[in-house]
């Protein structure tokens, strides 16, 4: 299997991360990436190549303009102002205020955030503009013919909505990927997303479409991040009615729990019959991550990946979170490495 990989992730470095009350070292840094090539590489999975620069067009193609422009450029006018730390909001348009776009790097900052722990920093939209590539060209290699490919994307995407970021997302990889593939022949596009927290931004970018079959298992927004997104009871609407799934799953779920979500999931998969799946592979629901609830074991990736083949479809994956730095690389390649013993 290809990974699809650039360099330009290492420019999304930034200090700082609100948790728990406290300013830390952000969970998703650059040495997620490192340890996961690091395995790809060890297991001879498959060439590690470079992406093509496809443009903004496909990215605008599901991303508001206006909420691009602001990536673009926020870090620049955050320093225009003076500021020392890196950009963080600290206001947001809640419940009963306007929903005006402020002129000031402070309201707009709010405004396009779903969340504060995610800073701007130098190097973030540069980052984020390759991952996006990398995602583009994981989806051409599929066009070209092939069955597998990993996107390895830094930062990940799940979380960036038509016009928010947060979660420590800014461009959302697969809905990015999963446009391409419609517009350039597919009909119909699967997306899995087994990240344990809910793909709230894919989940808004596709709710009103009937072309693409969201379906994403996580931990219970009652008790987990985003909180606002990821029950039960949204399916769709208009023209997506249906064509949204979530399964929602409480602390300490274990794989057996987890495996039988999964094995619906895969059956509506199935019965949808798309021209290609792109799995969000996040491979934090494994059971020393630490900042999810969820009881997985190493070799438990090694079996779902497997259960995925199962499907016999065009499959690209896209890296999304996972936080136990350590066991990451081998975690995210046992799923890879258990899908192509499935095939």
């Amino acid at each position: 299997m290809e990974t699809i990989y650039t360099e330009t992730h290492n420019l999304r470095d930034s200090k700082t991360e609100l948790y728990g009350g406290e300013l830390v070292e952000p969970f998703e840094r650059p040495s997620r990436v490192h340890y996961i090539l690091d395995r790809v590489r060890e297991v001879n999975l498959g060439a590690v190549s470079a992406p093509i620069d496809f443009g903004l067009n496909p990215i605008l193609a599901v991303h508001d303009k206006n909420f691009i422009e602001f990536l673009k450029s926020a870090w620049s006018e955050w320093q225009t102002e003076g500021f020392q730390g890196e950009a963080m909001p600290t206001v947001w348009p809640a419940r009963r205020m306007s929903n005006h776009i402020p002129n000031h790097i402070e309201g707009r900052l709010g405004y396009y955030a779903l969340a504060c722990e995610t800073t701007i920093s130098s190097g973030t939209w540069e980052a984020a503009y390759d991952s996006a590539q990398v995602a583009l060209t994981a989806a051409q290699r599929l066009q070209d013919g092939a069955h597998s490919i990993f996107a390895l994307c830094r930062p990940p995407g799940h979380h960036a909505a038509k016009d928010m970021y947060g979660g420590y997302c800014f461009i959302n990889n697969a809905a990015v990927a999963a446009q391409k593939l419609l517009d350039d022949g597919a009909e119909r596009i699967a997306i899995l997303d087994v990240d344990f927290h809910h793909g709230n931004g894919t989940q808004d970018i596709f709710y009103e479409r009937n072309d693409v079959l969201f379906i994403s298992l996580h931990g219970d927004p009652m008790n987990a991040f985003p909180h606002f997104l990821g029950h039960a009871d949204e399916k769709g609407i208009g023209d997506g009615l249906g064509f949204n799934s979530n399964y929602p799953m409480p602390p300490n779920t274990d794989f057996a729990e987890w495996r039988a979500a999964l094995k619906s999931a895969l059956e509506d998969i199935a019965e949808y019959a798309p021209d290609a799946l792109i799995v969000s592979l996040g491979v934090d629901t494994f059971e020393t991550d630490p900042i999810s609830f969820f009881k997985l074991k190493s070799d438990d990736f090694i079996t779902y990946g497997t259960d995925i083949a199962e499907l016999k479809l065009p499959t690209l994956f896209v890296m999304e979170g996972g936080y136990d730095i350590g066991e990451i690389g081998l975690n995210t390649v046992n799923v890879l490495q258990g899908f192509e013993a499935g095939t």
